[in-house]
C-alpha cells in the first residue's frame, strides 16, 4: 500500500467503525462495539421493551410510582413468583428464544445433599450443560478480574446493615456493584435508594434467591424479571446489564434465558470469603481476615472478584477490616459490574449472545473446593424479606477461556479485511 492509501484507509477507519449499525436483533459476537462501561443497558437494547409496559402509545413519558409507597410495593409479588402470572411479553420473548434454538434443553438439577445434581446420565461438566456449581466456565461469564484489579462487589442486599456498608463505602470513594435480592429490594426501599442516591451499581441476584439450575424455565424468567421490574421501575428506568445466580448455580439454560432474553451478562467470582457462613463450620472474623491476607498480598495475576456479602454487620465489618490492605498492597478497586475480565473485552451489552460459535466451555482444574464436583453447601438461614436460604460456595481459581484467543483472531481479521478494503478502493 503507497503512503497515500495508508493514510487515508488511516483517516477513515474511525467513520467506518462509528457508522457501523447493528441491528436489534444481531446474535453474532463476532460484532462487538466498545460503549462506556456501566451497570445498566443503553436505551435502544431490546431488553427495555420488556419493561416499558407502562408507556402510553401516544406519549414517550413513564410514570413511576414512588419507591416504598403502597402503589409501589403492590406491583411485585411478595414471594416466589407464579407463572401463570407472568408478563405476557416476558413469556412471548421466552418462547421465541426456545424457538429460534437459543436456550438449550438441558434437565433441571435437584438439590441433594444440599447440591444441585443433574440426572443420571447428564455431565455438569459437558459443554452441553456447563455447570457453575461445577466450577465449569461458559465463555463470556466473568469469573476473573484483571491483572491488578479487585473487582467490589455484594450479595444479598439491600439489608438492616446495607446502609452502613452503603456509608462506607461513600466515605472512602468505593465503587462497588450491588447483586441485589428482588424480595430485600421489596423490604427495604430506603436503603435501595440509599445506594442508588449514592452512584453505586446495582445487578440482579434473583427475586428469592434460590438454586437457579433446579427451575422449570419460566421460574427462572420469574425469579430473574421481577428483579429487573423492580429494579428498573424505581432507578427511573435504569435496567440492569449483570447478574450473579446464587450459590454461583447457573448452567447454559440459565446463563442463556438470563441472556437471550434479558440481556444480562454473568458476572461469579474466584475466591470466597465465607462471610456468609459467619459463625458456622469455623467461620471467623479472623479466619476471613486470614483469607483476605493470603489474596491481596498474593499474586495480582489474574485479579480478584471476592465474594462479599451485606448480610450481616460480621460481614461489612469483615470487608472493613480488609479495606487497608486493599489499599496498601496496591490493588485497584473497581466495581465488579465495570471490570474488563481476563479476556480483554469491555462489559458493555450487546444485542446478542456472548458466547462465539467456536467457544468451548472451559472447567476450572484448581479450586478452592479441590474438587469440581458440586460440593455440599451449608445454609445460614433467611433473610429478613423471609425469602429463601443464602448459602454459597467457593468460587474457582483462575482458567484462560478460549474467548480470548478468539477475540484476537476476530480483531485481526477485521482490521485486515479494513486495510484490504482501503486498498481495493484506492
Amino acid at each position: 500500500m503507497h503512503t497515500f492509501q495508508f493514510l487515508l484507509v488511516t483517516l477513515t477507519l474511525p467513520s467506518l467503525f462509528s457508522a457501523r449499525t447493528i441491528p436489534a436483533d444481531d446474535h453474532d459476537d463476532t460484532i462487538r462495539r466498545a460503549l462506556p462501561s456501566t451497570w445498566y443497558q443503553r436505551d435502544d437494547h431490546p431488553a427495555h421493551a420488556l419493561f416499558k409496559r407502562q408507556q402510553a402509545a401516544n406519549t414517550s413519558a413513564i410514570t413511576y410510582s414512588q419507591v416504598g409507597s403502597p402503589e409501589w410495593s403492590a406491583g411485585y409479588p411478595p414471594g416466589a413468583p407464579d407463572t401463570i402470572q407472568l408478563p405476557q411479553a416476558w413469556v412471548n420473548a421466552l418462547n421465541a428464544a426456545v424457538a429460534a434454538g437459543k436456550i438449550p434443553d438441558i434437565p433441571a438439577s435437584s438439590l441433594i445433599n444440599g447440591a444441585p445434581t443433574y440426572p443420571e446420565g447428564t455431565d455438569p461438566n459437558s459443554p452441553q450443560v456447563c455447570s457453575g456449581t461445577a466450577q465449569c466456565r461458559i465463555p463470556g461469564d466473568i469469573w476473573d478480574a484483571p491483572t491488578g484489579v479487585l473487582g467490589t462487589g455484594f450479595d444479598d442486599g439491600p439489608l438492616s446493615p446495607s446502609p452502613r456498608l452503603y456509608t462506607f463505602l461513600t466515605q472512602n470513594n468505593i465503587p462497588a456493584t450491588h447483586f441485589m435480592i428482588g424480595t430485600n429490594i421489596l423490604a427495604n426501599a430506603a436503603a435501595f435508594q440509599q445506594a442508588v442516591a449514592a452512584g453505586n451499581d446495582i445487578a440482579v441476584h434473583t427475586w428469592t434467591h434460590p438454586y437457579m439450575t433446579t427451575l422449570a424455565n419460566l421460574d427462572v424468567l420469574g425469579q430473574i424479571g421481577w428483579t429487573m421490574e423492580i429494579i428498573h421501575n424505581s432507578t427511573g428506568g435504569k435496567l440492569p446489564a449483570f447478574w450473579r445466580p446464587p450459590y454461583g448455580d447457573s448452567d447454559m439454560r440459565t446463563r442463556a434465558i438470563a441472556f437471550e432474553v434479558f440481556g444480562l451478562t454473568t458476572i461469579v467470582w474466584n475466591q470466597d470469603t465465607d462471610d456468609w457462613n459467619l459463625g458456622l463450620d469455623g467461620v471467623t472474623a479472623d479466619s476471613i481476615q486470614a483469607n483476605m491476607v493470603n489474596w491481596l498480598t498474593g499474586p495480582k495475576t489474574p485479579g480478584l472478584i471476592i465474594l462479599e456479602h451485606e448480610l450481616s454487620d460480621g460481614a461489612v465489618d469483615a470487608f472493613e477490616a480488609a479495606y487497608p490492605l486493599m489499599v496498601s498492597n496496591g490493588w485497584n478497586l473497581v466495581s465488579a459490574a465495570r471490570i474488563r475480565d481476563g479476556s480483554g473485552w469491555s462489559n458493555s451489552t450487546d444485542n446478542g449472545g456472548v458466547i462465539p460459535s467456536s467457544a468451548t466451555p472451559t472447567t476450572s482444574s484448581t479450586s478452592s473446593t479441590s474438587s469440581t464436583n458440586a460440593p455440599s453447601v451449608t445454609q445460614s438461614g433467611q433473610n429478613a424479606a423471609g425469602s429463601a436460604t443464602t448459602s454459597h460456595k467457593s468460587g474457582a481459581l483462575p482458567t484462560r477461556s478460549p474467548w480470548t484467543v478468539y477475540s484476537g483472531l476476530s480483531a485481526l481479521t477485521a482490521l485486515f479485511g479494513l486495510f484490504s478494503a482501503g486498498a481495493l478502493l484506492l
